[in-house]
């Protein structure tokens, strides 16, 4: 791309704002434009579902005005309705268009919404946007009982806000266990564990067919398959999100489980990329395609699409990590444990601070680290690194994740002290010659 290419990034999520920054400080001078449809600045989403519910102070910001004016980023707050491929312009909707000469989807996803009678009640909430959460910070001020639909990691975070306002609280999942489609049975226990001693009802492996309300408007329960009713004022809704692919869509771009691109994160047209939620791309630590909902694998995306478009192209190849922080215990996962065949835990969960590894072939394939931070840490050098961890060697006594992390460093740094070293003497023996 040339110096002075214009660059649009459609999303001013996390991932959109990073690929704007990471351009600038990587020297691109030509214009960067970033797009997004909701009003005020930037801003980050993790905390909606954690503090934000708690504590109106809390700043999701992720830079003041004056960060956009020095770096001269463009922001506009305005929807994209259609993107011509041909012309290189995106059209809003509020009639202008801007021209491109590379074009960012960030787009994110969208929350998906059950098919079930009531669910336009009052009193019937999601957690995607900033209002959205202060709107349900707002509620849970008045609320008496809370039913949430879904035990994914926004679901079960609602649910420990909830508890700790004192509010009676329900969580309704399909599922037989809380964050059954990504954590281990160990981990998805010791959490179902710990709500439960918080005083939360769990509902495991029940369906919801309607909501009540009481004639007004305003909604009074949770109807289940069973024909059980979950007294609530309030009914927040988690069931997962679908990719924002519309754009991609109908401007003929290739989509599979998001927007398909290649290694590099561009799709089939090599004038426009796709980033973070959106983004259905190989994965090369599971050797499949993954479409990743996290705000690492957004940022990760937007710096290495920022190195290409300013001349040092590289596949995407970050390891994947997550977390969620629930009353006191902060889960942090390192790698992709869905579709493992074996596991084994580090510690005790009976003392809140474990760790979950888990294996697929025999190779470690992810670590789910509860309240063991150094776990977390020394799992990402791990999963990063050439040399895999087979699940014999964690069955030594004294196995430590750190300490096997530490060792494999400083053999490496051994071995690339070994290589310059030879390269230092062949390179005299030449000069010699």
């Amino acid at each position: 791309m040339k110096p002075d290419a214009t660059v649009v990034i459609v999303g001013a999520g996390q991932g959109g704002f990073q690929v704007a920054a990471s351009l600038r400080e990587r020297g691109h001078a030509g214009p960067v434009v970033l797009v997004g449809d909701e009003p005020g600045l930037p801003y980050q989403r993790p905390p909606l579902s954690k503090n934000f519910l708690l504590h109106a102070e809390t700043q999701t910001e992720l830079r003041p005005r004056s960060f956009y004016e020095r770096r001269d980023i463009q922001l506009r707050h305005a929807r994209v309705d259609s993107i011509d491929r041909f012309g290189r312009r995106v059209r809003l909707a509020d009639g202008h268009t801007l021209a491109y000469d590379h074009l960012v989807l960030a787009t994110g996803a969208r929350n998906r919404t059950p098919p079930v009678e009531g669910i336009t009640l009052d009193g019937v909430v999601q957690v995607r946007t900033r209002d959205d959460a202060q709107r349900l910070r707002a509620r849970l001020s008045a609320a008496t009982h809370l039913a949430i639909v879904g035990a994914g990691f926004i679901g079960m975070e609602v649910a420990a806000a909830g508890a700790k306002r004192g509010i009676a609280t329900t969580v309704v999942e399909a599922l037989h266990r809380p964050m059954a489609r990504s954590v281990s049975v160990a981990t998805s226990t010791h959490i179902a564990d710990l709500h439960r001693a918080q005083g939360t009802t769990l509902r495991m492996g029940r369906t919801v067919v309607r909501l009540d309300g009481d004639g007004t408007g305003a909604v009074t329960g949770v109807r289940l398959h069973d024909g059980t009713l979950v007294p609530a004022d309030l009914v927040v809704v988690g069931v997962g999100v679908a990719p924002a692919v519309e754009l991609a869509t109908d401007a003929g771009i290739d989509v599979g489980d998001g927007i398909r691109v290649d290694a590099q994160l561009s799709t089939s047209d090599p004038h426009i990329s796709a980033i973070g939620d959106c983004a259905d791309f190989p994965n090369t630590h599971t050797g499949t395609r993954t479409r990743l909902e996290s705000i690492q694998n957004a940022v990760d995306q937007a710096r290495c699409l920022a190195a290409r478009l300013t001349g040092t192209p590289a596949p995407y190849t970050a390891v994947p990590w997550f977390w969620t922080e629930q009353f006191s215990t902060k889960l942090q996962i390192a790698g992709i444990g869905q579709g493992h065949d074996d596991s084994t835990v580090l510690g005790d969960p009976a003392t809140g601070s474990f760790s979950t590894l888990l294996f697929k072939d025999d190779l470690l394939t992810a670590v789910e680290s509860v309240n063991t931070p150094a776990d977390h840490t020394a799992a990402r050098r791990i999963l990063a690194s050439d040399r895999p961890l087979h699940r014999e060697e964690t069955a030594a006594d004294g196995f430590s994740l750190n300490q096997w992390a530490g060792r494999q460093r400083r053999a490496q740094d051994r071995t690339e002290a070994a290589h310059d070293t030879v390269d230092a003497r062949v390179g005299h023996t030449a000069d010699a010659h």
